[in-house]
């Protein structure tokens, strides 16, 4: 079997527009997060994380005259193309593309903007963001709720140990939307503050956008110096509700299960979980319920959402890359928001920046539909 790894890698965010910035704003702890009142976005005011459009534009024009692309496909095309100038790869029939993204160019579909609405096709979006590439292989896009991200990177591992690709380049994107917001604003899920994931007062998510890429690769010569190795990953349907989550953390446990199964690592040796953790009260006592029938109740845990709010589908490809630095720099980041633990079952939420000897992480993430997947990652030391 061949091992699988996770190298050069990007994020444009509010927190920046590279991984290293992004990284150092979470180690300093600071938010993205801000109260917006813009009607544009919502009739309401609310609590969101979103990228400055003419920053967009200004880092765009330095590397593409042309106009005709949507805001997300400008964050993904910026974001992508570090990481393949970067690496340095040439792009081959043995090199794959995948896409992972909730709603794509939902904002396409809005009558505030002049984007034809054959846009909002998430096939439309692969093309576009596949042509100006020139990937030999069509895009492979990935929308299964907000798991995509880390589903995408499991499905990378598998592609490339069934020998399809040698290489993969993944990308992806969310935008905060009137579309998105209307929706969980009519679940009651939006806080009127800053998300405080696993915290007694919780009160809902903040949605955020973001766009992050990353190359996955056999090849171990061409690495970057915060590579990480995939272990093992798993992936569940609790088939519980299409938007609530298992009560008894039925679909989470299982793909934590499988991942640790494949990976042949006992529980003890996971030095750190970067959880999903929205900040809802369903999901947060979901995964406590999960984490702790697998026994991680004592493992150094946080979720990154107050942050960036909740990226959709780019959540888990962004956390990922964040905690892999984390790894290297031998680091836990603090969880955002976090004070007193409100969820049913122990957790060992961080609280403040720890300095610590990391070597492994497990990265979790959960969605609507009931989907659930897990990975598990070690450092490779260059």
């Amino acid at each position: 079997m061949r091992n699988v790894y996770l190298s050069y890698n990007n994020i444009v965010s509010p927190l920046g527009f590279d991984s290293a910035t992004v990284v150092e704003n979470v180690r300093n702890g600071i938010s993205g997060i801000s109260r917006i009142d813009d009607p544009n976005f919502f009739a309401k005011p609310f609590y969101g994380s979103i990228i400055d459009l003419q920053k967009i534009d200004e880092n765009f024009s330095k590397i593409s005259s042309e106009e005709n692309f949507t805001k997300l496909e400008k964050m993904m095309i910026l974001s992508l193309k570090n990481v393949i100038d970067t690496s340095k790869v040439t792009i081959s029939e043995k090199t794959g593309f995948i896409i992972s993204t909730t709603k794509g160019n939902i904002d396409a579909l809005s009558n505030k903007n002049e984007i034809p609405e054959d846009r909002a096709y998430l096939g439309e979006l692969g093309k576009t963001i596949k042509e100006y590439f020139s990937f030999k292989n069509e895009a492979i896009v990935l929308s299964n709720a907000c798991v995509s991200g880390l589903l995408a990177i499991a499905t990378a591992k598998r592609y490339i140990e069934m020998d399809v690709y040698d290489e993969v380049f993944i990308t992806s994107g969310d935008l905060v939307s009137e579309f998105v917001l209307a929706g969980f604003n009519s679940f009651q899920a939006m806080s009127d503050a800053h998300c405080r994931p696993y915290d007694k007062v919780r009160n809902g998510i903040n949605i955020g956008e973001a766009a992050a890429s990353i190359l996955v690769t056999s090849k171990k010569e061409n690495l970057s110096q915060e590579s990480v190795q995939i272990l093992g990953e798993g992936s569940a349907n609790d088939a519980n509700h299409i938007s609530g989550p298992s009560r008894t953390g039925e679909g989470l446990y299982r793909s934590i299960q499988s991942a640790f199964k494949e990976a042949q690592v006992e529980r003890s040796e996971i030095d750190y979980i970067s959880a999903h953790g929205t900040a809802t009260s369903f999901n947060d006592e979901m995964e406590a319920i999960a984490f702790n029938r697998c026994g991680l109740s004592n493992t150094p845990m946080n979720s990154l959402k107050g942050y960036f709010g909740h990226t959709l589908g780019a959540s888990g490809l962004l956390e990922t890359i964040v905690s892999m630095h984390s790894l290297h720099q031998n680091t836990l980041f603090t969880s955002k928001g976090f004070k007193e633990l409100g969820v049913s079952e122990p957790l060992n939420v961080i609280k403040k920046i720890q300095e610590k000897q990391l070597n492994i992480f497990l990265k979790t993430a959960s969605g609507f539909g009931g989907s659930n997947t897990a990975a598990i990652f070690r450092k490779v030391m260059k």
